[in-house]
C-alpha cells in the first residue's frame, strides 16, 4: 500500500488539537524539501528523454522508470498528506484510487532495482555477452514485466478492497480523511500485504547481494576491467541502501507505534513529520543524486537543465551545447 497514507490518517487525528500555525509549519517542513526534489527528479527526467544516448541505453531506461515511480509515489504521498492536514475528505472511489497508485509505484521501485543489479552484474561478468543480453528491446520487456507484476499485486488489493460494505452506506463520502484503514477491513489484506513485503524483500536482497558478490569474484580475475569492477561494485552497494529505504514500509508503522506509546500527541506529531521526510522522500530522491552527480554522462546534462541551460557563465551557449554533446556521443 501507499504508506503515506497511513501517515495521513494518524496525523489527521493528531492534529485536531493543533492551531492552524502548527499545521502550517508541519506542512511547510515536507512541503519544501518534496517540492526540491521532486524538480530534481523531474529535471533528470527531462535529461533522460533530452539526448538520444540516453533514450538508447538500457542502464537510462531502467533509470527513468525507477525515477518515474519514486516521483508518482513522492507527489502522491505529500498530496495526501497535505489533504489530511488540512482535514479535507473525498468520496470511497477517489480514495481507492489514491490508494491503489501509491500501492503502485511503491512496488515498482524495488523490482526496477532489482533488474538495475542484475544489468550491472551481466555489464561486469559476460561483458563480451552484455550487449546481446541487455538489449533495449529486452530491457522494455522487463519493464513491462515489472509494471505488470505490481499491477497484478495492486489487483489484488483492490478485490480485497470490494469486500467493505459500501451498499450499506448512505453516501460514498468519506467521513474521515482516506487512508487505506478506513476502506480496507480485511484481516486478509493486512496479512496479504505482510507477505508480499517479506516475499520482495527477500528476493531483492537476494538477488542485490548475489550480484555483488559475482561482481566482486569477478574483480578478481585478470580479464575483467578494475575500474569498472569497481564501479559497479559500489553502485550495487547503494542499490542496497536504496533498496532497504525502498522497503522501510515494512518497520515504518511499528516504528511510530512504538515512539507514540512513549511521547505526548504533540511531539509525536511533530517527530512524525520528520520520520517521513527521512523514510518517504529522501529514499524518493536518492536515484536522482546517486546518477546524477556519479555518472560522468548524466551530469553535466542535468546541471545544465538544472541551471535553466545557463550550464557556466564563462562559456557561451553554442561552446556550452558543444561541450555536452561530446560527453554524450
Amino acid at each position: 500500500m501507499s504508506y503515506s497514507n497511513q501517515l495521513q490518517t494518524n496525523i489527521s487525528v493528531e492534529l485536531q488539537d493543533q492551531g492552524f500555525l502548527e499545521i502550517m509549519l508541519l506542512s511547510i517542513v515536507t512541503t519544501v524539501p518534496c517540492c526540491v526534489f521532486l524538480f530534481i527528479n523531474v529535471t533528470l527526467l527531462f535529461t533522460l528523454r533530452s539526448k538520444p544516448v540516453f533514450c538508447d541505453t538500457s542502464r537510462y531506461i531502467l533509470l527513468f522508470n525507477l525515477l518515474f515511480a519514486d516521483s508518482v509515489l513522492m507527489a502522491e504521498g505529500q498530496l495526501m498528506y497535505i489533504i489530511a492536514a488540512c482535514k479535507i475528505t473525498m468520496t470511497y472511489p477517489v480514495c481507492g484510487f489514491l490508494n491503489m497508485l501509491g500501492y503502485l509505484t511503491n512496488k515498482i521501485s524495488p523490482l526496477t532495482l532489482v533488474v538495475m543489479c542484475l544489468e550491472r552484474f551481466v555489464a561486469v561478468c559476460y561483458p563480451l555477452r552484455h550487449a546481446a543480453i541487455i538489449t533495449v528491446r529486452n530491457t522494455g520487456v522487463a519493464v513491462c514485466v515489472v509494471w505488470a507484476f505490481s499491477s497484478l499485486s495492486v489487483f489484488i488489493q483492490g478485490l480485497l478492497m470490494l469486500k467493505f460494505p459500501f451498499a450499506e452506506l448512505e453516501s460514498l463520502q468519506m467521513n474521515d480523511v482516506c487512508g487505506k484503514a478506513n476502506t480496507m477491513f480485511d484481516p486478509i489484506a493486512a496479512d496479504y500485504d505482510k507477505v508480499y513485503n517479506s516475499i520482495l524483500f527477500v528476493l531483492a536482497g537476494v538477488v542485490t547481494i548475489s550480484s555483488y558478490i559475482g561482481v566482486m569474484i569477478a574483480a578478481r580475475s585478470a580479464s575483467t576491467d578494475k575500474a569498472s569492477a569497481r564501479k559497479a561494485r559500489n553502485t550495487l552497494l547503494l542499490h542496497l541502501v536504496q533498496l532497504g529505504l525502498s522497503l522501510s514500509s515494512t518497520v515504518y508503522n511499528p516504528l511510530l507505534v512504538s515512539i507514540s506509546e512513549n511521547l505526548n500527541s504533540v511531539i509525536f506529531v511533530r517527530i512524525q513529520g520528520v520520520i517521513y521526510v527521512c523514510i518517504i522522500i529522501l529514499p524518493r530522491c536518492l536515484s536522482a543524486l546517486i546518477y546524477g552527480l556519479r555518472d560522468q554522462t548524466i551530469r553535466p546534462v542535468l546541471m545544465y537543465n538544472l541551471c535553466c541551460q545557463r550550464f557556466s557563465p564563462l562559456l557561451s551557449v553554442a561552446q556550452t551545447k558543444a561541450k555536452i554533446n561530446k560527453l554524450v556521443t
